[in-house]
This record gives C-alpha cells, sequence and structure tokens, in this order.
C-alpha cells in the first residue's frame, strides 16, 4: 500500500468520527400473537416458519386460472400449510441520550399490512409487506427510553405461496444530529458511457432541509482504498466524474467501488455515507440484444421466492450466499426475484458475488388473483410502490431490469395496456438506465391489446412454441422468456415407465428425478434451450424455479399432505436434484459436467427396464453395466430429448455398477462416472458447506447428512431418522430433507433422511468450537466440528 492511499484511508477514517450520523439496528425485540403474552426474538423473524404444518391455516377452495383450472377445488398447502394467517405484534425499546435532529426508521419488509407506533402514536403505515418503507421517527421521539411497536395483520387468501409473517428483513433507525442530511434513496450514481478503458459516471446527492450554504462532496474510491474520482458541488446537481482504467462490474468480475458522500456546512462535516457501487452499462436492442458493457449475451437465469426454505422468510446473508453460489456454480448469471421486491440484502449479496437481477414487483395489479390478494390495494399504493422500489435499489449493479408485473389478467385489455405504460414510464423516471419487463402468460391477448408491444422488453411465459408468431407482432424484434420449464421432480425419485407427460402423479405425492415431467402449461428444459440457440431473436431465459420453495405444490395442489413446490434445480434443502447437472452441463462451458442417473439401487427391479441418462457437455458417452457395453451414442439434434441428452433407453436393472465413459469430439476420453449399487446403511457422512462460521450476524453453516455402506456407497433410498444435537458455540437453527410431503417441523431435532440425505443448519453463537452430533438407530454417531470466529 503507497503513502497516497495511506494519507486517504487516514483521512477518511479522521472525516468518518466527526461525522454524527447513526445506524443502530434494531434486532431484540418482543413478539406476541395476542398482544399480552410477549416473548423475545431475533430480527429478522418468521412468526410461522416452526409450524406445526396443518392443512387448516389455509385451506381454500379455489380454481386456480393460471393453472387452466376452471372449477373450483379444495387446495391445502397452496401457502405452504403454515400458521402465517393472522395479527402479529412486535415491540422494542430505544434508549436516546439526544434527541436527534433527523430520525428515520427504515423497514426492509414487514409481512404484512405494518402500522408502526413510537410512544404510542401512529408514526407510519405501508400496505405492502414485500416493498421496504421509511418512516419519520423525528416527531415521536423523546429523551430517554422509546417504544416502537408494529402491528402486522396477513389476512387469508392474500398470498399464492408461502409469504411468511413478522418483521422478517431488517429494521434500522437511523438519526443525525444536524437538521441537514443525506437522502440516500434521492441521491442516484449511474454509468453514462464506457469508451476505450474509461467510463462517465454521474452522481447526484439528495440532501433533506436544504440550505444555501451546504456542499456535497463525492469521492470513488477502488477496492485499493485509492480515491479514483471526486467532485464537490451544491445539493441536486447532478455531477459527471471521468474514472481512467474503470473496472466494470459483470457475473464473471463483480468490481465494486465505494460512493463515499460528504455533506459539509462552512466547511464543518455534517453528515456522510458510504455505499457501493458498480460501473457497468445495460442496453436491449434489435439484433444485438441484451448487452451488458456493451457485449451481447443471453440471460441463463433463474426465478426465486423469497423463502429460504427451513428458515422461511427471514432473511438471512448466509442462507442468500449458499443459495447464489449454488446457482452460479450451475453455470446461472441471474435472478428474477418472482414476484415482488427483493431485500436490500440479498441485492447486496448479488452485487458482491455477481449476479444478475431482474427486481419484480407486482403479481396482480385491480384484478385479483386470490380474494385478499394486492389488488385490494394497487390503486391506492401502486406508484408508491415502484417508487420505493426503484429508489430503494437503483443504486446496485446487480439490478439489469425491473419488472411491474407476472401473469397480469388485465393483459388484453386497453386498461391494461394503459396501465403497462404508467408503471414503465414510473420506473423511467426514477431510473432511466434499465429496460422494464413483465411476464406475460396470454400471448395473444397481450399482443392484440398492445399490451406486449408498450414493454421496453416484452417478456413471455412457458409458451415456447408461440415465439415465432409473438415475434412477427413485435416491433422492438426480441423477446425474453420470463418465465420458463415449470418441470417437476422429486430429488432421487425415479418412477417407471419413463416417458414425457404433462400431467403425471403418483400415490405417494412424489414427480420422476429423470427430468421428463412438467405441467400443463409448461415444458421441458430442452424444450426452452432450442428456442434460445436457434432463435437470434430470443435474449435469454428465467427458469420457474432455482430452488423450490413453501406453497405451490403442483402438480399437487389437492394432495395432502404435499406442502412445497416440485420446480425447483435444487429441492427446499438445497441440495441438487438430477436436473441441476442438466442446466449446468448446457450453462457452463468452461468446466466438464458428467453425471449418470438413476442411483442403481432398485430391489426387486431385477430384469426391468431402468433407463439411464447421462447430462454432460459431452457430444457422446458409452455406458457399461457390470462391464458390459450398452452402446456408445451421440447427441441427436433433431430430437426433443436427445440433443442435450445421452438416453440409454432399454436398459434392464441387475444390481452391479454402472460407468460412463464420455468422449469429446476428437475422441479423446473427457471424462468417467461410476455408480454402484448400495447395501444397508453402515454410517452417517457429514458435509460442511464451510468449515468456520462468524459468531454473531446469524452467521449458518450448511451441513448434508447422508449415509454409506461398509464400502462407502451411498445409500440413495434411505430413510433412517437422524437425531441431531449441538453443543459449544453454536446451536442448531433448523433441518430439511427436501421432501415436499414431509411434516415435519423444521425445528425439530429428529428428521429421517429423504432420498438419503438431509441438510442440518447450525448457527454460530460465540467464538469458539462447536459440534454437531448426528446418531440413528443401528448406525455409530457422527460427529463434525465447526469454527466459530
Amino acid at each position: 500500500m503507497n503513502k497516497s492511499t495511506l494519507i486517504s484511508l487516514a483521512l477518511l477514517s479522521a472525516l468518518s468520527a466527526t461525522a454524527q450520523r447513526t445506524t443502530q439496528n434494531l434486532r431484540q425485540w418482543q413478539f406476541s400473537r395476542d398482544s399480552i403474552n410477549y416473548k423475545s426474538v431475533t430480527i429478522p423473524h418468521d412468526w410461522a416458519i416452526n409450524g406445526p404444518f396443518d392443512k387448516k391455516w389455509d385451506l381454500q377452495n379455489v380454481a386456480i386460472v393460471q393453472n387452466g383450472e376452471t372449477e373450483k377445488t379444495e387446495k391445502s398447502g397452496r401457502s405452504g400449510a403454515l400458521p402465517w394467517i393472522g395479527r402479529g405484534y412486535y415491540k422494542t425499546t430505544v434508549d436516546i441520550k439526544r434527541v436527534p435532529k433527523t430520525a428515520v426508521l427504515e423497514f426492509d419488509g414487514a409481512m404484512a399490512d405494518p402500522h408502526v407506533y413510537i410512544n404510542g402514536k401512529l408514526a407510519g403505515h405501508w400496505a405492502y409487506g414485500y416493498n421496504a418503507f421509511r418512516v419519520d421517527a423525528a416527531p415521536y421521539l423523546k429523551k430517554g427510553k422509546n417504544e416502537i411497536s408494529v402491528s402486522l395483520n396477513n389476512r387469508e387468501e392474500s398470498s399464492r405461496w408461502y409469504p411468511g409473517g413478522g418483521l422478517y428483513r431488517p429494521v434500522q433507525l437511523v438519526t443525525t444530529a444536524d437538521r441537514a442530511s443525506i437522502n440516500p434513496w434521492g441521491s442516484y450514481f449511474r454509468t453514462e458511457l464506457i469508451k476505450d478503458g474509461k467510463a462517465e459516471v454521474s452522481v447526484c446527492t439528495n440532501i433533506n432541509n436544504a440550505e444555501k450554504c451546504l456542499v456535497v462532496e463525492n469521492l470513488l474510491i477502488d477496492n485499493e482504498g485509492k480515491t479514483v474520482a471526486q467532485t464537490k458541488t451544491a445539493s441536486d446537481v447532478e455531477q459527471r466524474l471521468t474514472v481512467e482504467n474503470a473496472q466494470l462490474w459483470s457475473p464473471e468480475t463483480p468490481y465494486l467501488y465505494k460512493l463515499v458522500t460528504r455533506l459539509y456546512r462552512n466547511n464543518r462535516l455534517v453528515d456522510e455515507t458510504t455505499e457501493k457501487v458498480g460501473i457497468r452499462t445495460v442496453s436491449v436492442a434489435q439484433y444485438d440484444g441484451f448487452q451488458l458493457n456493451g457485449k451481447s449475451r443471453k440471460i441463463k437465469g433463474v426465478c426465486l421466492h423469497h423463502d429460504l426454505g427451513p428458515l422461511g422468510a427471514a432473511v438471512n446473508k448466509a442462507a442468500l450466499i449458499r443459495q447464489i453460489r449454488t446457482m452460479k456454480d450451475m453455470g446461472c448469471d441471474a435472478i428474477r426475484t418472482a414476484h415482488n421486491m427483493p431485500s436490500t440484502w440479498q441485492m447486496e449479496v448479488c452485487d458482491s458475488m455477481g449476479m444478475m437481477v431482474m427486481a419484480e414487483s407486482f403479481d396482480m395489479w385491480i384484478y385479483p388473483k386470490c380474494k385478499n390478494g394486492y389488488a385490494l390495494n394497487f390503486k391506492e399504493w401502486a406508484d408508491r410502490d415502484i417508487e420505493n422500489l426503484v429508489r430503494n435499489h437503483r443504486n446496485h449493479p446487480s439490478i439489469v431490469m425491473w419488472s411491474i408485473g407476472n401473469e397480469i389478467p388485465e393483459q388484453w385489455s386497453e386498461e391494461g395496456r394503459q396501465i403497462s405504460e404508467h408503471l414503465q414510464a414510473l420506473c423511467h423516471k426514477y431510473d432511466p438506465t434499465r429496460p422494464v419487463t413483465q411476464g406475460m402468460d396470454q400471448a395473444e391477448a397481450a399482443l392484440g391489446s398492445g399490451f406486449a408491444q408498450v414493454m421496453d422488453v416484452p417478456g413471455f411465459n412457458y409458451r415456447v412454441h408461440k415465439y415465432d408468431n409473438n415475434i412477427k407482432q413485435l416491433p422492438k424484434g426480441f423477446l425474453l422468456g420470463s418465465e420458463t420449464a415449470s418441470t417437476v421432480s422429486s430429488r432421487g425419485v425415479y418412477k417407471f415407465p419413463v416417458e414425457p407427460s404433462d400431467s403425471k402423479t403418483y400415490a405417494d405425492g412424489q414427480c420422476s428425478s429423470y427430468d421428463v415431467e412438467y405441467c400443463p402449461w409448461s415444458n421441458l428444459p430442452d424444450d426452452d434451450w432450442r428456442m434460445q440457440d436457434d432463435r437470434d431473436y430470443t435474449i435469454g431465459e428465467f427458469v420457474w424455479t432455482g430452488y423450490d420453495y413453501l406453497g405451490e405444490p403442483s402438480p399437487y395442489d389437492e394432495y395432502w399432505p404435499s406442502r412445497s413446490s416440485y420446480f425447483g434445480i435444487c429441492d427446499l434443502a438445497g441440495l441438487p436434484k438430477d436436473r441441476y447437472w442438466l442446466y449446468r452441463s448446457h450453462w457452463r462451458t468452461d468446466v466438464n459436467t458428467l453425471h449418470v442417473l438413476p442411483h442403481w439401487t432398485f430391489p426387486g427391479r431385477e430384469g426391468e427396464v431402468t433407463p439411464v441418462y447421462c447430462y454432460t457437455n459431452a457430444p457422446s458417452a458409452e455406458l457399461f453395466v457390470n462391464g458390459k457395453s450398452q452402446g456408445r451414442i451421440v447427441k441427436n439434434p433433431g430430437t426433443r430429448l436427445d440433443r442435450y441428452r445421452l438416453r440409454w433407453n432399454d436398459v434392464r436393472y441387475e444390481p452391479g455398477e454402472l460407468k460412463v465413459v464420455a468422449y469429446n469430439y476428437d475422441g479423446s476420453v473427457m471424462g468417467e462416472r461410476t455408480v454402484r449399487t448400495a447395501g444397508k446403511p453402515a454410517r452417517i457422512v457429514l458435509e460442511a458447506d464451510r468449515s468456520s462460521i462468524a459468531a454473531k450476524g446469524e452467521d449458518l453453516a450448511f451441513v448434508k447428512v447422508s449415509v454409506v455402506d461398509k464400502d462407502g456407497t451411498p445409500c440413495p433410498t434411505a430413510t433412517n431418522k437422524m437425531k441431531f444435537e449441538v453443543t459449544g458455540a453454536a446451536k442448531f437453527r433448523a433441518a430439511c430433507n427436501g421432501d415436499a410431503t414431509s411434516l415435519v417441523a423444521f425445528n425439530l431435532t429428529e428428521m429421517p433422511l429423504f432420498s438419503g440425505e438431509l441438510v442440518v443448519v447450525v448457527e454460530g453463537t460465540k467464538q469458539g468450537k462447536a459440534t454437531l452430533k448426528v446418531s440413528a438407530e443401528g448406525l455409530p454417531e457422527e460427529t463434525l466440528s465447526i469454527n466459530i470466529k
């Protein structure tokens, strides 16, 4: 580190010490369901995730129009079969030594309909549970102890999936000692131009209670602490800065700068903020398609609901990091925050890890999809919700487009076209740098009304066979697969005979992991890839979904006890299904993928046809069963399922060994994979995603629990009931086995394996060592040590 850098850092530290802005994370609260009996909780908090599961919580008698249903039927797990409906109450106390000049309570989301009281007086209200909102707290605060309380109300039939309940995202109290203060939501950082290694960026700082004597200073600081651009000006004046040798943000190189903003009165520092920003440009145009930093690329995205499986809706950075890491390892470069505003933590993780984002807003407008959904609030709140969405998140480089809706019923109407124009214009008003899209599922209606044509990016959900007709009516010359696939599967479950189907169900409430089953409105990954690869006008896709989520258990909406989805490329525990490797084989061009399915442990199937699939980026492979060749086959671009997969459809099961040898185009061996028949479970295996975690901030380790036989072969059908105990510097947080039909609560310390695996979540509590002990009847106990820093 050079001398100038040290001086810059020292000056920054000294100035920061004089600024009088304080940010207090309000993490410790009291919670009650009846406003009488309270218990201590830590925010973020989801009051319903620990269950118990029960079909009575949100039993609905409805027809799901989006699924093509015309008659009402009983839906028992549509919103997760967890007790999220009803009222909840939170309260906390803040001790203030001096009454601040400005004070803002920042809620990143509260489910739902939050009313905020300070010292018994209503200080603020917001209708939408997914959106961030701010409350001016200054008029209500006093010196000494101040009580902040929040009342929430989740109505029945207000969600099509599990929304969670409570203060499920962070709450902060931000105060300043001077009346004039920086307003981060009113300020922006934009990349205007990238050329010849230089970047032109614009910065505008908004000031609360601005005065003529105030001066704003902006400094852009690189990762080495060097100031690469700076300016001084009055507030609310856009400034252009030139950055030499600009480091660009992208999924491959997620470089972040630090933007320091300082506010002075007569050369005295009165306020200061710091945020991470990225330099990058986004554009979409005919022939060029989607461009990031001037380079065309097709989006390889997934949709993600907001719940984090066994953690519920309570946002957690460690879980988000694991989620994004898993998706990136598969080759995914973008997520769609389906179908609601994302959390700030999620966007920060996407910024730092390099994941592009479509930030979505609404699942409905005026016409309802469920009785008490957002349609009740749209006319009064939609404009304010769009404003908060964009102002809150527009400085995140990861966000590359906004979405104003998903499968909106108004697609066919002039009214819907006008609303689309209006909401899109609002996005442009607050952020002119990003395009706007929405997901349309009624192509003919949306095109006939002009609903699709007004969008910056026409997004179509499913029905890829209509793409060629759609594009003829789109003057912009491109379209996006805003929601694709909806292929369904259960991890490690294989059904016979193996045949593509859009309507198969089974008595056990599971779906086949051969990845050939989907829903009547959807399709297979192979169908989407054919259109993405063969049509220049397609700019990418967002697969439904990257992870399984609570609620929407199609195709088992009427089956109990199904209570979570089957759409995920990974299951609810975050464990990859076979489909993960299918996507990886197509999306990852920098590494080799070789995956074989099914497992080879099928007692009683001896002699029966048991197809073998191989997911690989290699063009050909040969299969051996107990050393006997089943033939060498080559991918066939002319067929639906053999263009991207290698399949041996006539293999007859015999216990022993499968071996696949994959070959490059030049005939050399790319790699080989062996799958063996398992014996009885003999020991437990524990594998943590990290060997050490932090003691603070609810840091988590995700530990995969499985069993193997005496030779170390994984037991893929094992259902042993596992018992967990965490001692030392951590605590047990949750467990999940990925079974959509399991009614075992996530907070219990006993759970059966599903397809031979489950995940235990361990949370650090203090510095030291923690030990996870896992036991099962008839098996030796196994332990795992985790460092807590």
